[in-house]
């Protein structure tokens, strides 16, 4: 959830409709079908990710049945379908916790086929994580999870770690704010790898993580409106996948579901690639996906108390049936990887007719060719088979340069040799550069940066809650665009 207050999903209905995109969506490319061994598909998440990643692992647990892991959730349709059982009971006085009606829920829910048969949990792998300092989503949230899960998976498969005196975040070894600190990006660097401990009580032991940097083209930025348009949902979703998965070895599929105010909007791609989960990946075949809510979802959040869809925590939810479409995809591969492509390498590659969000790719014509691919920084951008001999590369950042290469594609889909780089820049003027101010929050509402409701104070732009208006309360705002600021540093 990584609300700050318990007020701010609730004074975050009202101001949804207020929400802005940041700039236009970004080109992205379809997700591949890769050999995925689908008996391994296991999902995590923080706070409304928590809360999320609960509901995919309980409703489609045909699909995830290997596990799940929880980080600041709670059980299975906590919140009933209404908001003040999500600020309260869910988050903040969990004594008021049904969890034998909620059990009942499911089980009801589950005879009827309106979520996967719950003995498909028997043998799932649960890993709990609860900050014993964590303010927001309390731990006695998570005690009534873990009693939940009682019902239905074996307590020799459940981990329930919350002595790690962290607030609410996502906690890591090595990367992120101080334990205890309560804030964007809600990355918290605890000392303790909690993606390692989690993946490994889901897959059994692991290969040493990977801590070299991370080759640039194994992150992909993918197409969600594929699966979903609206519902709080961005149109683009990001995808770590290595290098042995996209070569035709046998890889798995773990979901991460970032919290409230996390998705790439606000805190870019801090949750992507700086919550530790990635090195694991890539040294375990294991492919992940990050599904992302766009700052139309109140506040940003995953739907966990019914915001978008009454069956939110059916298999019928919106939000649930994309993500399980988005595994379905990933997980359509075979076996047999593609057969080497003796084709040239394309030639005479140039860029043209630059605008602001736009450049056309040209090259000559390779014999024996039936199409071509083109990557923009090892990332392929076109999703659809590019049978002539230009291409144009749509949602680019305006005055940036980029590189683009080309690759032939014969008539059984494999790819020749890359072409050399072409490079480009786009038109218009950058945006202004990232300023920061620290002041108080009523010191910041005088000088335009942010404004009031109800008593709270929210940034211009990204409305996120700063907390009271007053001359007590201090915040850092990074202006990121005109009259756009996010709660941050500057360091």
């Amino acid at each position: 959830m990584v609300s700050k207050l318990h007020s701010d999903i609730t004074a975050a209905v009202i101001l949804s409709t207020m929400a802005l995109a940041c700039g236009s969506a970004p080109a992205a490319v379809n997700l591949p079908a890769l050999n995925i061994d689908k008996t391994q598909t296991t999902v995590s998440g923080l706070s409304s990710g928590g809360y999320m990643a609960a509901q995919l692992h309980v409703a489609y647990s045909a699909t995830f049945k290997k596990g799940a892991g929880i980080v600041a959730g709670g059980p299975y349709y906590c919140a009933e379908g209404f908001i003040v059982n999500a600020t309260g009971r869910c988050m903040a006085s969990p004594a008021g916790i049904p969890t034998s009606s909620l059990v009942s829920t499911t089980n009801s829910w589950a005879s009827q086929g309106l979520i996967d048969p719950v003995v498909n949990l028997q043998n799932s792998r649960v890993y709990l994580f609860s900050g014993a300092i964590d303010s927001t989503v309390k731990p006695g949230v998570m005690d009534a999870l873990k009693t939940y899960y009682g019902s239905f998976v074996p307590a020799a498969n459940v981990i329930y770690k919350k002595d790690v005196a962290a607030e609410h975040a996502m906690v890591t070894d090595d990367y992120g704010s101080a334990c205890s600190t309560k804030g964007s990006p809600y990355i918290n660097d605890c000392d303790f790898d909690l993606a390692g401990a989690m993946l490994g009580h889901l897959y059994g032991p692991l290969n040493a993580r990977n801590n070299a940097a991370l080759p640039a083209g194994n992150f992909v930025e993918f197409n969600q409106s594929q699966f979903i348009t609206g519902h709080g949902m961005a149109p683009t979703g990001w995808a770590y996948i290595p290098q042995a998965c996209t070569s035709g070895a046998q890889c798995r599929v773990h979901v991460v579901l970032h919290g409230c105010q996390q998705n790439v909007t606000l805190v870019q791609q801090q949750y992507v690639r700086n919550t530790g989960y990635n090195r694991w990946a890539d040294s375990n075949n294991v492919v992940m996906l990050y599904p992302q809510t766009s700052t139309q979802a109140t506040n940003s959040c995953w739907d966990w108390w019914g915001y978008d869809s009454a069956n939110y925590a059916k298999k019928s939810g919106p939000q649930m049936a994309a993500i399980k479409a988005m595994v379905d995809q990933v997980s359509a591969g075979t076996t047999t990887p593609p057969p080497a492509s003796m084709l040239a390498a394309p030639t005479g590659v140039v860029t043209s007719n630059a605008s602001a969000s736009s450049m056309t790719i040209s090259w000559n014509a390779v014999t024996g060719a039936a199409s071509y691919n083109v990557y923009r920084s090892a990332n392929k951008t076109n999703a659809l088979p590019v049978t002539a001999t230009s291409f144009n590369d749509t949602g680019l950042a305006v005055a940036t340069q980029y590189s683009w290469t080309v690759k032939a594609v014969d008539s059984n889909s494999a790819e020749g040799a890359a072409s050399a780089l072409a490079t480009g820049t786009t038109s218009g003027t950058p945006p202004p550069t990232a300023t920061c101010a620290t002041a108080s929050n009523y010191a910041h509402t005088v000088a335009g940066r942010a404004y009031v409701f109800a008593g709270f104070t929210y940034a211009n732009g990204s409305n996120q809650s700063m907390g009271l208006w007053n001359i007590f309360s201090i915040t850092t705002l990074k202006m990121t665009g005109a009259n756009y600021y996010v709660i941050g540093s500057c360091s």
